[in-house]
């Protein structure tokens, strides 16, 4: 699992069938620091995530499992909306 804000909304007028009843938002993975590592990317959203709000997410094969028994076209899934972090440091 990876943390990410969410920057934005797809619309996708054209779609696979199987995506109709599920939300893509488009998320800019992020450090544990907080700061932007990589791309930005399109995840399916299935825990309700709204714009600016920091989630965790997992890509690959993982990524389907998050709405089983449904199976989605989906390499990316949002699977957690994060309340806060703490990072403990250890000598």
């Amino acid at each position: 699992m990876q943390l990410a804000r969410v920057i934005g909304n797809i619309v996708c007028p054209q779609h696979d069938e199987s995506l109709d009843a599920h939300r893509l938002l488009m998320i800019q993975p992020l450090d544990p620091g907080g700061r932007r590592q990589g791309a930005p990317l399109i995840a399916t959203d299935s825990v309700g995530a709204g714009s600016g709000e920091l989630v965790i997410f997992v890509i690959g094969k993982e990524a389907s499992f998050a709405t089983l028994p449904e199976k989605l076209p989906t390499d990316a899934a949002i699977v957690g909306i994060v309340d806060h972090v703490v990072i403990e440091h250890h000598p």
